[in-house]
């Protein structure tokens, strides 16, 4: 995603969200707005082939078991903890949500029901805010599941929350052009060399 994240310095909230330019991707975590370019070529490739390889077998039970809603960059509202009438706003790369969690799309644009899986896809200059800001929130907010790509390091890190504390565990760290099986896809086969274009 280009350059590295603007911030602002005092406390955020959904109006400093909504005023970012639509050109920008806008998060808030913690009070904190994080403004990042759109993402470069190879990030949004890596993304889009992803989800082309699970909407088949998961969203649509074309070749898989179906049971799944996936989609691309939704926006996820959450409570802020400890901030009374805060709220967190983040929108992962692909979420995931089982069909029997959320039967229905909403009607707002936006999403309150945590997804069962998330999926970022690292770029140099958001690693760092995936995984030190979003993955904790994923973990608060109960996402049972995680991946975390890199498309220039060519991994994939395979995440599943363990226990009541919301603490990540990780299950599997691929490399390279290798066929997987990761959990909670585990039904198919991923080409990982399919995702590195």
């Amino acid at each position: 995603m280009g350059q590295p994240a603007e911030k602002l310095t005092t406390r955020a909230t959904l109006a400093d969200l909504e005023a970012v330019p639509p050109h920008r991707v806008a998060e808030l975590v913690r009070g904190v707005l994080h403004i990042f370019n759109r993402p470069a070529p190879r990030h949004a490739r890596t993304s889009s082939r992803l989800g082309g390889e699970l909407m088949g077998p998961f969203d649509t039970g074309k070749g898989g078991p179906g049971g799944w809603v996936i989609l691309d960059e939704p926006e996820l509202q959450f409570p802020e903890p400890g901030a009374p009438g805060g709220v967190e706003v983040v929108s992962p790369d692909l979420a995931g949500w089982r069909v029997e969690r959320m039967p229905s799309l909403p009607e707002e644009a936006f999403f309150t029901v945590a997804p069962d899986w998330v999926c970022e896809v690292l770029s140099p200059s958001t690693a760092t805010f995936d995984r030190f800001e979003k993955m904790p929130l994923y973990a608060r907010q109960r996402v049972l599941h995680a991946w975390l790509i890199d498309p220039l390091a060519h991994t994939l890190e395979v995440f599943r929350v363990a226990g009541e504390g919301g603490l990540w565990m990780l299950l599997a760290l691929h490399h390279g052009d290798v066929k997987v099986r990761a959990e909670p896809f585990e039904a198919i086969e991923l080409d990982l060399g399919l995702l590195w274009g």
